[in-house]
């Protein structure tokens, strides 16, 4: 992007603020971190001193000090409290080494069981504050250390690679003079709504991109067609050429998380951070990573400059350059000619390289047999649907919804700078294509105000409750009371659950709550004032038609799953109260099971999810 780079660019991904390691609910046997070696400067931090330091933040992960050789105790601890800690940096100790040896699937898994063997205590971890500093503390490192394995690219995403004008920049390359003159004899027949060129300095990048600099120049072709359509789509509203989707190969070999961490520039087509280019920067959102809005950005800009200066090349330095250099630069020379002024050393090396590499490409990539390239697999277009969003849902539940992985989903949606879609904002969410209707009948079961850390899970053959409950790090009773069932229930005939996992920053305040049980002296006022909701919202989750509460119910004191039962279910559901045998109530489970066409509290189909306020209604009328 115009006059933007300093030094050799740096790819990676964003920074994601969002990323909770083990509250955000994700299963030990689901992990999708990728098994790449860790930066040496990433090493983990112990996650216990002598001395309590403030917890670490996001902005530290990436110079996290070096782990203690030993456990250090904590003078305050009782023995019992001090064995559980002395187990829990045990497994966050074998869990760094991993991680700096870059196994990161044997790094979760010890990290996962470090917060495991917290949760599962006797311990009430909220009121102990030796164990909730040791909790917050883990939970802390391990996100940071989770956080900076997605910078470098071993975490979610791969790693960007460098583009080729960022490994050709600083080449001096001899020219071959068969090479050119193959080149020339291949332009006259080479098809280009750009005033291709060879001289020199273009059959010298044809050279080098020819032998040292075919593996990156390969990589970028091959992610091309992944955006081909979209870009050329967009190129051809404006009316503009075609052939300046190959400016994407020297800026980011079509890369849109690429990252040039000294300039600040950002994307596929790498944005300043400074400037209006009618891209959105937020905290949550930088929309220099979404193709399509970064592409249309692009393509009105370059048709700015080349209004500007009535040259293709020269429009291109400008993007490098700046658009008043470029000016200045004709005005001092007299000549409105790129070439011109690249003779007459009035640009920077960097912008006399930039176009030269552009028309290289160009060249190449339209003689794809003559250059070795028909061999070359493609990825395929990109295809997707979409959905927009205006409240916050984490990516963890968007791939459970749609069946997707993390990395699928994160993907899709690049410009998001956290595992989740912005509160209070509308947000195109990208998922899998085909998905839409999936995602839309399954969220309707998730609250609205949840959906920024509750999951959604796909029953399997054989799981329990419990199993599931371990596998989220919540209770089977919380999951249970959500989906409208009973601890006790078994999973035959679910399809699915919704699970309810806390948010991080609610563990220590008892935010986590769903549901609460009825004592001697409550009322409906002392309640929601104790769990700052209204007496109206009391009453419509619990379908209350009096003021006089009884000791010992349970209440909802957050809003419900929208569990959805069919008019089948319930009939049978009476008439086993009435007296029916148990083996009436399992013939209508294996019904039910082989013909998903009902559903109940614990029998759900995946043919009547989402449903209306009525349908709610009715089934919290049924459970109470």
């Amino acid at each position: 992007m115009g006059f933007r780079k300093a030094g050799t660019p740096v790819f990676a991904l964003p920074a994601l603020s969002f990323m909770v390691l083990a509250l955000a609910g994700c299963p030990a046997n689901n992990s999708s971190a990728k098994a790449a070696k860790p930066p040496q400067q990433a090493s983990a931090p112990a996650a216990m001193s002598s001395v309590r330091a403030p917890a670490a933040s996001a902005g530290s992960a990436s110079h996290p000090s070096s782990p203690s050789s030993s456990t250090p105790s904590n003078p305050a601890a009782k023995p019992s409290e001090q064995a559980l800690i002395d187990a829990v940096e045990s497994a966050y100790a074998s869990g760094t080494a991993h991680y700096r040896n870059g196994e990161m699937q044997a790094a979760r898994t010890d990290f996962d069981h470090a917060v495991d063997l917290m949760l599962t205590s006797h311990f009430d971890l909220k009121k102990d504050a030796v164990l909730d500093d040791e909790f917050n503390r883990v939970v802390d490192e391990i996100n940071g250390l989770e956080m900076e394995a997605l910078k470098q690219g071993n975490g979610f995403s791969p790693k960007t690679e460098p583009s080729p004008v960022d490994i050709a920049n600083d080449v001096t390359f001899p020219v071959n003079p068969a090479i050119k003159a193959e080149a020339i004899a291949e332009l006259k027949t080479t098809r280009s709504d750009l005033p291709l060129v060879i001289n020199d300095p273009v059959a010298s990048y044809i050279a080098y991109f020819s032998s040292r600099g075919r593996g990156t120049l390969v990589h970028a072709l091959e992610r091309a067609n992944r955006y081909h359509d979209m870009i050329s789509r967009i190129l051809a509203q404006q009316g503009l050429p075609q052939d300046l989707i190959y400016q994407a190969v020297a800026e980011s070999g079509f890369q849109p998380r690429a990252v040039n961490s000294r300039s600040g520039a950002r994307g596929m087509w790498q944005f300043m951070p400074y400037d209006d280019y009618g891209l959105e920067r937020n905290s949550w959102v930088d929309e220099r990573f979404d193709p399509e809005k970064s592409t249309i950005a692009y393509a009105k800009y370059m048709k700015e400059l080349y209004s500007q200066l009535g040259n293709w090349y020269l429009a291109m330095a400008a993007y490098d350059w700046g658009t008043g250099k470029v000016q200045r630069a004709v005005q001092r020379t007299g000549y409105a000619d790129f070439w011109e002024l690249y003779h007459r050393g009035v640009l920077p090396q960097e912008t006399k390289n930039y176009v030269p590499i552009i028309i290289a490409a160009a060249i190449i990539a339209k003689n794809p047999k003559q250059y070795g390239l028909d061999s070359i697999a493609p990825d395929p277009p990109l295809a997707a649907d979409t959905v927009t969003t205006d409240y916050q849902i984490n990516l963890h539940l968007v791939a459970d919804l749609v069946g997707a992985t993390v990395e699928e989903i994160s993907d899709l949606n690049p410009s998001l700078l956290r595992l989740s879609t912005p509160p209070g904002q509308s947000f195109d969410l990208r998922l899998p294509a085909g998905s839409k209707a999936l995602f839309e009948q399954r969220i309707a079961e998730s609250p609205l105000g949840k959906r920024d850390s509750w999951r959604f899970h796909v029953v399997q053959p054989g799981e329990t409750l419990a199993g599931i409950a371990r596998d989220y790090h919540v209770t089977p009773s919380e999951i249970a009371f959500v989906n409208q069932m009973q601890p006790g229930d078994a999973l035959a005939g679910t399809d699915s659950l919704v699970i309810p996992v806390p948010p991080a920053t609610t563990w220590r305040t008892g935010a986590r709550r769903t549901a609460y049980r009825v004592r001697h002296g409550d009322t409906l006022i002392t309640i929601a004032d104790r769990f700052d909701i209204t007496v109206q919202q009391l009453r419509e989750w619990n379908r209350l038609r009096s003021h006089v509460l009884r000791a010992g119910r349970t209440l909802y004191v957050s809003e419900p799953a929208r569990i959805v039962r069919s008019r089948h279910s319930r009939q049978s559901k009476r008439t086993t109260k009435r007296g029916a045998t148990t083996s009436h109530d399992s013939s209508s489970r294996k019904h039910q099971n082989s013909t998903h066409a009902s559903s109940s509290a614990s029998h759900r189909s995946s043919h009547s999810r989402g449903g209306s306020n009525d349908a709610r209604t009715a089934a919290l009328k049924d459970q109470h």
